[in-house]
């Protein structure tokens, strides 16, 4: 399992019953959280006072109880600066289970030895995409939600990279990555992070089961002549790292060669000393 162990900003104090407690920065927030299916005593004195916790609805989605959180606050990581508000279904605008992927695009960029051009898909509030600018890649960033790309902006402002080469773009991945192809654009590292289901801008479905296969497909013809890596990260428990291995086995190395990993994610936890399953990513790299 691949861990994000390197959090100042961030950690997970328990996780019982459904739920995680979590402290973000100098705020405590309890989250629903479905791989959390164990009975464990709630012994943390944070469980009885948390700034803000949020409810999930037996309807489905729910609703935020505030007790003491401002509208916004701010987290760093290494050298990132996030700004983060509580928003529908649970989130706060950062994943923070992806810096171990952050860390790992991070080092292949600086260690490269050559200019960098970055995709990053679904890119959501910024975190790879500023990770990537940080080390120095030029980036292209595309996300179907207005709101999560000038999200993303303010993070790169916050984090001193208002003029860094990021792109931003507010877009259809699937329909973005086709006109790349059209116009010959090409690409030396492709990171996505798709949802397990979404919508397009103009109200296009999004199922990743149905969709993730053809997308990888697509991206492969992005990667320049001599491409560096390709990070795919999923949520959907369905898609196990050894699914995501044979999916970039089968589409990126018949081509380029290279290898690949895939692993859990996971988040240490302070009470138990244990790591919570966040999700798992597959990287190819050359």
């Amino acid at each position: 399992m691949w861990i994000a162990d390197n959090w100042i900003d961030y950690q997970v104090i328990d996780c019982s019953k459904g739920e995680k407690l979590e402290r973000w920065g100098d705020y405590l927030l309890i989250r629903p959280d479905p791989q959390v299916i164990w009975d464990t005593p709630r012994n943390h004195k944070g469980w009885q006072c948390p700034n803000a916790r949020y409810h999930r609805s037996a309807r489905g989605g729910g609703e935020w109880e505030f007790l003491k959180l401002p509208q916004q606050w701010a987290v760093r990581y290494r050298e990132l600066t996030f700004n983060l508000k509580p928003f529908s279904f649970k989130h706060t605008g950062l994943f923070p289970e992806q810096a171990v992927n952050w860390d790992w695009c991070r080092d292949k960029i600086r260690n490269a030895g050559h200019p960098v051009r970055v995709l990053n898909l679904f890119a959501y509030t910024g975190g790879a995409t500023l990770a990537a600018a940080q080390a120095g890649a030029a980036v292209t960033h595309v996300d179907a939600s207005k709101g999560m790309v000038g999200w993303a902006k303010e993070n790169s402002v916050s984090s001193g990279l208002s003029k860094a080469p990021i792109r931003w773009l507010v877009d259809d991945c699937v329909k973005f990555a086709e006109r790349e192809i059209r116009r010959g654009n090409h690409y030396d590292a492709i990171i996505m992070d798709p949802p397990s289901y979404g919508r397009g801008p103009k109200g296009e479905i999004w199922k990743i089961e149905d969709s993730i296969h053809s997308l990888i497909h697509l991206c492969v013809q992005l990667l320049s002549e001599n491409p560096l890596f390709f990070l795919v990260n999923s949520y959907t428990t369905g898609l196990a790292p050894a699914v995501l291995t044979y999916l970039l086995s089968t589409e990126i190395c018949p081509r380029f060669g290279g290898q690949i990993q895939a692993e859990e994610i996971g988040l240490p936890v302070q009470e138990s000393g244990l790591i919570l399953p966040c999700g798992a990513s597959g990287r190819w790299e050359a």
